[in-house]
């Protein structure tokens, strides 16, 4: 029973940063999920995907798994790669893309 220790990214839907600032614990899945034959569901009787627990800090994550004896796995956040681009740069001469229009 592994533990994964991670910052969520924010999803497409998202131009704001809600939901990625908590630390996230969650367990690799212990058993293969499973495709159910009738209705094409999947489905794993591994009880421990299910459960996500959000810490204020990974030092707290860290903490936890430690206190109750789990092995974790801490992957590190990336910060997001700003591209800084004005309204100017369409207009500039040493513009690389051709004109579309």
């Amino acid at each position: 029973m592994t533990a994964r220790i991670y910052k969520p990214s924010k999803t497409a839907m998202q131009s704001g940063f809600a939901n990625t600032k908590a630390w996230v614990l969650d367990f690799e899945p212990a058993q293969p999920r499973q495709v159910e034959p009738l209705m094409g569901w999947t489905s794993s009787g591994d009880m421990q995907q299910q459960v996500r627990l959000r810490f204020p800090s990974k030092e707290d994550a860290i903490a936890y798994c430690e206190r109750h004896g789990i092995a974790y796995q801490v992957f590190e956040a990336t910060p997001p790669h700003r591209r800084t681009i004005s309204y100017a740069d369409n207009f500039a001469f040493k513009r690389r893309d051709a004109w579309t229009h």
